[in-house]
């Protein structure tokens, strides 16, 4: 009886030691099959994270070979299960990197984006990363009708700190103070990006948004939902939800907005950008799917490029309203995902139209071939 009992806790070690050794032996490969370097977040799925190394959230990321560690964040998206990690990679052109995951903390990752609900300025939402700012209108608002306005407003930032608090408490953020500024201007429109339906002709416009829910919020990636009561398109009533992200370095946000309305089963909405009259310099390609503006000299504060990025093809980009608009079909329930954002002149990384060009069809090119992730 002994004898059996030896063996089987013989076996049940050697089981162990195995699968230990293969667990071991796991790694992620990360590769980019397009001719740029490329710095960016990728996303792994936790399920197939848990299979190959377990399901300990206390682990570090290693790249094999420069045994640099990776910064990474544990995406929840408002839940409490892990759904991906996401790892800053940083990759030259037709290469790749082989990650080894060690059981052992990470260090610190220092904040790149950063989201909050503002009540303290009239239930603006603001959000940012250490290239840009943004912010969008709160209920509030509408109880100062000569303040009122309407889309996606931008704050322009030559910092990579996040300022969005510092700013907020100061309330001195009209004047640039060697970090940037917010001289951008919305007015009733949709500002740098933002999205309405679009019927007979006219843009209809929600009232601001009235509740919002914090998904994610850094270091790498900040997401949440803004929400929008019910209001009248034509004749029919309209909800409409939307999911903004904005990752590390990036100069765009992730858009998925959500319309919900009955008795038809789609609806026109267009994503739009605010023109300055006849100043400035439209940028328009349909087949690439890109809407975008380099904005003239505003005076001392520089030029700001806007941009809206289609994830699938707009079925037209024409201008109406003193707008350059994105027309799509929302289907009752399904988001349409698009992409919208800026930057700054004098930040000192794009600097002309044509670089701001540059940069918006590497960043299709990216979405479009994304890196591979294999889990070995």
């Amino acid at each position: 009886m002994e004898k059996i009992f030896r063996g089987i806790m013989l076996c049940l070690l050697c089981t162990g030691l195995l699968s230990c050794a293969d667990r071991k032996s796991s790694y992620i490969v990360v590769s980019n099959a397009l001719g740029v370097d490329r710095k960016e977040l990728v996303s792994i799925d936790y399920v197939s994270f848990k299979d190959a190394f377990g399901s300990d959230t206390v682990f570090r990321l290693m790249e094999q070979g420069s045994g640099k560690e990776l910064p990474y964040q544990l995406e929840r998206l408002g839940g409490k299960e892990v759904k991906n990690v996401l790892v800053w990679v940083e990759l030259a052109a037709n290469d790749s990197i082989r990650i080894e995951v060690e059981k052992a903390a990470a260090a610190p990752v220092e904040a790149r984006t950063y989201a909050r609900y503002v009540p303290e300025r009239k239930d603006d939402f603001a959000w940012e990363n250490d290239k840009v700012a943004f912010r969008m209108y709160g209920k509030a608002l509408e109880d100062f009708p000569a303040e009122n306005a309407h889309g996606t407003d931008v704050w322009a930032k030559r910092t990579s700190k996040l300022v969005v608090d510092e700013w907020y408490k100061t309330g001195d953020y009209h004047q640039d103070h060697g970090e940037g500024l917010d001289y951008y201007s919305v007015g009733l429109t949709l500002g740098a990006g933002d999205i309405a339906p679009f019927v007979n002709g006219k843009i209809s416009y929600p009232k601001h948004y009235n509740r919002y829910e914090l998904l994610d919020n850094g270091p790498l990636r900040s997401t949440f939902k803004l929400f929008y009561e019910p209001w009248n398109v034509g004749d029919k009533e309209v909800v409409v939800e939307k999911t903004i992200s904005i990752d590390a370095g990036s100069q765009l946000n992730k858009v998925e907005a959500v319309f919900r309305f009955d008795g038809q089963d789609v609806l026109p909405v267009v994503a739009g950008i605010v023109l300055r009259g006849d100043k400035g310099q439209v940028i328009k390609d349909q087949t690439k799917g890109i809407a975008a503006y380099w904005e003239p000299q505003h005076d001392d504060d520089g030029i700001l490029g806007i941009a809206v990025l289609s994830a699938v093809p707009a079925t037209k980009i024409f201008e109406e309203e003193e707008q350059l608009l994105s027309l799509y079909t929302a289907r009752n329930g399904e988001p349409i995902t698009y992409y919208n954002g800026a930057a700054w002149n004098k930040a000192g990384k794009i600097k002309t139209e044509e670089e701001w060009t540059e940069y918006l069809e590497d960043y299709l090119l990216r979405l479009n071939q994304p890196l591979i992730v294999t889990v070995k």
